[in-house]
C-alpha cells in the first residue's frame, strides 16, 4: 500500500465513514448476514476472537455481549477512539487497540476465530494482502476459524444500474471509467466527481479471493456471498422493514450463498478457512 493510499485511506475512516454505515440502505442486510455466517463458527469453544481491521467495533461489540472474549484492532484511531467512547458506560470489548493488520502485538495461535473483515479492502497489492493473512493465520490457534471479507469486483457496475429511472449515473463518463478499471484489474480509484465513495480498495472477484489465500499458504476457503443478489430489489429498504419480506429476502441470499454464477453479484463475499 502506498504511502499516499494510506493517508486518504486514514482521512476517510477517521472522518466517521463506517458511523452508522450497517444501520442504514444496503448496509442492513451486510450485518444481518455477516452476522448469522459468523454464527455458524461460533461454539462452546470459541472464548477469545480477533476482530482486525474491525473499524468502529460493530461485529466486536456483537460479539463481545454474546460472552466472547474479543480483541479490536483498526488501522484509524479515531474509529478506535469511537468504539472506545460507545463503551464508557458499558465496557465489553475486551482490548480495543490502534494496530496494521499486517504485524499484530499478540502471541502466535492466541484466538480462537479472527475476523479479517476490512483490511483486504484496502490492501491493493497482492503481497501486503498476504502478510495480513498470514499474521491472521499466525495469530489463530490450530482447529481456529479465519474469516476474511471482500468486496465483489462488480459491486459498483450493479450498484449503477439498480436504482429506478432517477439513477442516470452510468451515463456519465467518470463513473464508467472507474468502473471499467475495476473490471479490468480490480482497482477503485475513487473519481473527484465523486466524494463519497469508498476511497481506494481492492474489489476482488471469487477466484481472486481464492487466490490470495493460496499465495499465503492457506487452504482454500469457502467463499460465501453475504448479500445475494437481493439487494437490487426494487424497493428493498421499504421491504426491509416488513418482517415477512426481510425473512423472504434472507432466505434468497442463503439459498445463493454458494452459487458459483451468482457469487459476484453480492457487494460483499466472505471467505471461511480453518487453521490445520
Amino acid at each position: 500500500m502506498l504511502e499516499n493510499d494510506t493517508h486518504e485511506i486514514l482521512a476517510y475512516y477517521d472522518g466517521g465513514a463506517e458511523i452508522g454505515r450497517l444501520e442504514r440502505g444496503i448496509g442492513k442486510i451486510e450485518l444481518e448476514r455477516s452476522k448469522e455466517i459468523i454464527s455458524r463458527y461460533l461454539s462452546e469453544s470459541t472464548h477469545v476472537i480477533y476482530d482486525i481491521g474491525g473499524g468502529v467495533g460493530v461485529y466486536s461489540s456483537w460479539l463481545a455481549e454474546l460472552g466472547y472474549e474479543v480483541h479490536l484492532f483498526d488501522l484509524s484511531s479515531q474509529a478506535i477512539e469511537f468504539a472506545r467512547q460507545q463503551q464508557l458506560n458499558n465496557p465489553i470489548i475486551s482490548k480495543l487497540e490502534t494496530a496494521d493488520a499486517r504485524n499484530l502485538h499478540r502471541k502466535d495461535e492466541s484466538a480462537d476465530i479472527v475476523l479479517l473483515m476490512g483490511p483486504l479492502y484496502h490492501l491493493t497489492e497482492q503481497k501486503e494482502r498476504v502478510k495480513a493473512l498470514q499474521e491472521a493465520a499466525r495469530v489463530l490457534k490450530k482447529g481456529g476459524t479465519l474469516i476474511t471479507s471482500a468486496i465483489s469486483r462488480f459491486g459498483s457496475l450493479l450498484w449503477g444500474l439498480s436504482y429506478d429511472e432517477r439513477n442516470t449515473i452510468v451515463e456519465e463518463d467518470a463513473f464508467m471509467d472507474m468502473v471499467r478499471q475495476e473490471l479490468t484489474d480490480g482497482q477503485h480509484v475513487r473519481p473527484a466527481a465523486y466524494p463519497s465513495f469508498i476511497t481506494r480498495p481492492y474489489f476482488h472477484t471469487p477466484d481472486a479471493l481464492r487466490a490470495d489465500w493460496q499465495a499465503a499458504g492457506l487452504p482454500k476457503p469457502r467463499v460465501l456471498g453475504v448479500e445475494g443478489p437481493v439487494w437490487i430489489a426494487p424497493g428493498f429498504e421499504e421491504k426491509w422493514a416488513f418482517p415477512s419480506h426481510r425473512s423472504r429476502l434472507l432466505d434468497i441470499a442463503r439459498q445463493v450463498e454458494e452459487q458459483e454464477s451468482v457469487i459476484g453479484m453480492s457487494p460483499h463475499m466472505l471467505a471461511v478457512g480453518t487453521k490445520s
